[in-house]
């Protein structure tokens, strides 16, 4: 098993959160699930194509990509592999999708798409690169996603600011934010940051705090698992802005389509679960 973390250049980091490559190879299938985030979700391969059994808006599959993006979502993927899979995967923001994709992340909102659908020849020629680049290891890979992205990136293909603003509230929050401060901070009615907040981002702003906080509420859990914390789901809720417990149980099958044990349980089977419980613990 391999996983390594990377962070972009300091121009690069308004636009993706962070590189994650991951390399596993072991004798059994394994089920991953595909859960909401704030991230819209890029992956490059590197041997095996990313298998979708279940999309995220419930299409069966199974769909095979060489290089994937995924819009914001409120309901989990299921990816399968047969024992084997490589890649690197890159954690986009809202932002991303304009600066290196050209259209908002509105766009791509519960869609399972092959790169190509959306940023044309230009991903095969960045996985062409990437995988050029692995004659040097993962330093060599990430250095290439480095130059491809920098060539790509455009500062001027921006979000409109009042909804950036609301957004920036919104994550900093962890989700916790009320639709009114979202209003205030966009300097619009509340209805019309909807409308607005949808078309760019993908989700409504009662949409995009479920998201935001469920992110929070798993990457704690799954962290405190890694690393043997003891962490009960009463003290998750509290410290995640649930009402209670129940609050987080049901939100939790409601996107993630399973309780939080099973999840866990599903998760540490998965060589990306372990990396990166470690890696958020780290500060990466």
């Amino acid at each position: 098993m391999e996983f390594v973390v990377q962070a972009p250049p300091p121009v690069l980091r308004p636009f993706v959160a962070g590189y994650t490559g991951y390399r596993e190879a072991g004798p059994e299938p394994r089920v991953h699930r595909g859960l909401p985030s704030p991230y819209l979700t890029l992956i490059v391969t590197l041997d095996e194509p990313l298998v979708i059994a279940v999309r995220s808006d419930g299409r069966a599959g199974p769909e095979r990509y060489d290089a994937f993006v995924g819009g914001l979502h409120t309901s989990s993927a299921l990816i399968t592999h047969d024992g084997r899979q490589s890649g690197i995967q890159l954690a986009l923001t809202p932002r991303g999708a304009r600066a290196l994709l050209g259209l908002p992340a509105g766009e791509m909102a519960g869609a399972d798409l092959h790169l190509s659908e959306v940023a044309g020849g230009w991903a095969g020629r960045l996985r062409e690169r990437v995988l050029e680049g692995g004659a040097d290891g993962w330093a060599g890979r990430f250095a290439a996603l480095d130059a491809e992205l920098l060539a790509r990136v455009s500062v001027e293909r921006v979000m409109p600011a009042e909804v950036a603003r609301a957004w920036g509230l919104l994550t900093a929050s962890g989700g916790t934010a009320s639709a009114a401060e979202l209003a205030h901070a966009a300097g619009w009615s509340g209805r019309y940051l909807s409308r607005r907040f949808a078309a760019e981002i993908g989700l409504r702003p009662k949409e995009a705090a479920r998201v935001v906080r469920f992110d929070r509420a798993r990457r704690r859990l799954r962290r405190a698992a890694a690393l043997g914390e003891r962490l009960t789901l009463a003290d998750l809720a509290a410290g995640c802005g649930y009402c209670d417990q129940a609050h987080l149980a049901r939100e939790f099958g409601a996107l993630a389509g399973c309780p939080p044990s099973r999840w866990l349980a599903e998760e540490f089977r998965n060589v990306q679960a372990w990396g990166a419980a470690l890696a958020e613990d780290s500060g990466s």
